[in-house]
């Protein structure tokens, strides 16, 4: 059976260039980084040579880089910090925020009694900056937490616009940014922006290993407790073949972007065109279907199919060795609909089958072209 992947917003297959660097580490650098003989050494070399290219890539201080399990835990650590150790009352995000901050500020709310505001949507999922504005205005301690690239409908965010803005009021800054590291040069001294989120797995790293940055002397505190590790930030023996992996495939990304930017770009034009061409009434969600003003990976698109067909679709694909996704795939198992959908559709559409298509380098026309003669076939 033909095996077509279109899921890589979920993750990336994995560079092989970074299976072999990470296999060798395991292989041969086996030393417990805390530990003050030779093996030890160089496996903290490792870690903060892997910090340093970090650092650089984004233009932050290498101690602005600290090493995580992944973006989940990086929000965690941005926003229970926040309210834990620097006073912040109110969080203002969006309804169409990744779960990894919505029901960590949830938590918050129940464990701290922080008020949590929501920023309006325009009817494209982008947020409406006069109304952030607005919320900021107040003497109150406030964070905004804002994701740079939606993952189910590839909205972009103005992160420059927005940490102006919170600069203006006084406000801190939090992104998660895993769906745009690896894919979008960030300057961090050119943006006003104390925290980011980033996970390997999501610009073809390994999975279990991410990084936040955060602004130096923002006063946070670990939200794991035992040693030493990360300068005190975060516990617990790290990862170093991880940590090497995350370097490797973001080293070879960013040496590539340019290329495979084009590449995986002229791919979702082409979806485009083929699935407007084949099916005249689909709609794109969001602005998955606008180029300028949303990621070059996704594509999220609302299928004109009978509501007694909708339920199966996936599963349709699946058969045909198909691999999409009705939205992120942290809430697959869920039988609830796309939070972020259902803010943006009306009840008719959100009946309607939704599919996200993200690429890679790895995908091809070829697939494209067979994706669309499977839904013909299913239509």
């Amino acid at each position: 059976m033909k095996q077509v992947y279109f899921d890589s917003a979920a993750t990336t297959q994995i560079r092989t260039e970074v299976v072999e660097k990470m296999t060798t580490v395991m292989r041969e650098c086996y030393g417990n980084a805390s530990s003050t003989h030779s093996f030890g050494r160089t496996s903290k070399s490792m870690i903060e040579s892997a910090r340093k290219t970090v650092a650089k890539q984004l233009n932050c201080s290498a101690s602005e880089i600290i090493f995580t399990s992944g973006g989940t835990e990086a929000d965690n650590l941005a926003l229970r910090s926040a309210v834990r150790d620097l006073g912040v009352k109110t969080i203002i995000t969006s309804r169409i925020e990744h779960h990894a901050v919505l029901y960590t500020v949830n938590q918050l709310k129940i464990e701290y009694g922080i008020n949590i505001e929501f920023v309006d949507l325009e009817d494209d999922g982008h947020i409406n900056y006069a109304h952030l504005e607005e919320l900021l205005l107040s003497s109150e301690k406030k964070m905004v937490s804002l994701m740079h690239v939606n993952n189910e409908i590839g909205n972009i965010l103005d992160l420059k616009r927005v940490g102006e803005l919170c600069k203006a009021n006084n406000a801190l800054f939090h992104s998660d940014t895993v769906q745009s590291v690896g894919h979008y040069e960030l300057d961090l001294q050119d943006i006003n922006i104390d925290f980011l989120a980033v996970s390997a797995h999501k610009f073809h790293g390994p999975k279990g290993v991410g990084f936040a940055f955060v602004r130096k002397n923002s006063g946070i505190k670990p939200l794991i407790f035992g040693g030493e590790q990360e300068r005190g930030a975060r516990a617990g023996t790290e990862s170093v073949h991880n940590i090497v992996g995350l370097e490797e495939a973001l080293k070879i990304t960013y040496a590539n972007l340019t290329e495979e930017r084009a590449y995986i770009t002229s791919l979702k034009q082409y979806f485009i065109k083929s699935i407007t061409e084949a099916f005249p009434e689909a709609t794109f969600n969001g602005s998955s279907g606008d180029l300028g003003k949303s990621t070059y990976t996704v594509v999220n698109i609302c299928l004109p199919i009978a509501a007694e067909k909708a339920p199966i679709l996936l599963f349709q694909l699946d058969l045909k060795g198909i691999a999409c996704s009705r939205g992120s795939a942290c809430q697959s198992g869920s039988s609830k609909g796309s939070h972020v959908l259902s803010q943006i559709l009306c009840d008719d559409d959100m009946q309607k089958p939704s599919l996200r298509f993200s690429f890679s380098k790895y995908n091809t026309t070829t697939e494209i072209d067979y994706v669309v003669a499977v839904l013909k076939d299913f239509m």
